[in-house]
């Protein structure tokens, strides 16, 4: 028995403004059938006692340690800079403010 009609898929195409061709329709009627099949058997299995997982495998923070370490000297940084200003480089202001 079929869960998603083809009048369904035609009527949300329309909501959603996007021209589909009939054999498209029938096409993407009988892929979401089978999605909704497949949700169905998932739902199946996935019993109260069956926890919840977001992935196959327990993920686990990879990122180092921060360590505080030598920083660039403002003045020589600023030295190279094409423009600076009041200690901040300076660049060509792109938005127009009143």
């Amino acid at each position: 028995m079929s869960r998603i009609s083809t009048d369904e898929v035609a009527r949300v195409a329309g909501l959603a403004r996007i021209a589909l061709a009939p054999e498209e329709i029938q096409r993407i009627a009988g892929e979401l059938d089978l999605i909704a099949a497949s949700v169905a058997k998932v739902s199946e299995v996935a019993t109260p006692d069956v926890p919840a997982t977001s992935h196959p495998i327990p993920l686990t923070n990879v990122w180092r340690e921060d360590v505080v370490g030598d920083t660039l000297d403002r003045d020589e940084v600023l030295s190279q800079a094409p423009a600076e200003a009041s200690g901040m480089f300076l660049v060509p202001q792109i938005l127009e403010e009143d």
